[in-house]
């Protein structure tokens, strides 16, 4: 398995070269802790293609969790940029307000969290339908009921999410992420609070769901089973992406 932080120089991703969605320009992040300076992430060069499956790993504490944060828009970097394609152009995301951020990650980008981030007082098909609901795309609500049907849970629809188990609450977060048909799909631990099973059938929904729409996955790791499916993978060590 290839790990390099160069765009993968196989023929699989050869024939994406023109098809980039997201573009990481000499991005950094610095935190200040009791008047010190720790350099979390320092000069990370990277792109990513579509249907492209890229892996994460590092050690707690290592950036990974940044990283994620950094391309979503969800924190702001110390230097350097985040693009991301929209129509025919990209939009250096940094560069764009808190409110900018948050409107173009409701647009353009899904999150699958290790903790599932359900609300609780809603049924899955409303949490499935808030981020249309937030971007006034309610007439949508069909697409969130197939996306349900699609990983199982077509049935589930008017349950609580303490009602479910685990690996069903995951399925829940997919289908959230993926409900406003986003370019870019990120996952932190997706499986890291899942058994085996559930999670082996988190990861297969993830990269099935995400490459035949023709999106970008960029999973947050430390399970290597999980980077022995990726296409490529990243670590994250002393702050660079080797």
């Amino acid at each position: 398995m290839q790990t390099t932080s160069e765009p993968l120089p196989s023929p699989k991703v050869d024939k994406l070269r023109n098809s980039r969605l997201v573009r990481l320009e000499a991005l950094g992040k610095v935190y200040t802790e009791a008047g010190q300076h720790r350099t979390v992430l320092d000069d990370v060069n990277e792109a990513f293609y579509e249907r492209e499956f890229v892996c994460l790993l590092g050690k707690s504490g290592s950036g990974k969790s940044t990283l994620l944060n950094l391309i979503s828009g969800i924190d702001a970097p110390s230097n350097g940029h985040v693009f991301i394609r929209e129509g025919d152009g990209e939009v250096a995301i940094t560069a764009l307000n808190e409110h900018e951020r948050t409107l173009f990650r409701r647009r353009h980008i899904g999150i699958v969290f290790q903790f599932f981030n359900l609300i609780p007082m809603l049924t899955v098909l409303e949490n499935v339908t808030l981020p249309l609901e937030l971007a006034k795309r309610s007439d949508e609500r069909p697409r969130a009921i197939a996306l349900l049907e699609q990983v199982g849970l077509g049935d589930r629809l008017n349950t609580y999410p303490d009602k479910l188990s685990g690996g069903e609450q995951q399925r829940v977060s997919i289908a959230r992420a993926l409900v406003h048909d986003p370019l870019l799909l990120l996952a932190d631990e997706p499986t890291g609070n899942l058994d085996s099973e559930n999670g082996e059938v988190v990861l297969s929904l993830l990269l099935e769901m995400s490459r035949n729409a023709g999106k970008v996955l960029l999973i947050a790791t430390h399970a290597p089973e999980i980077a022995r499916r990726a296409d490529r993978v990243l670590h994250i060590v002393d702050g660079k992406l080797v």
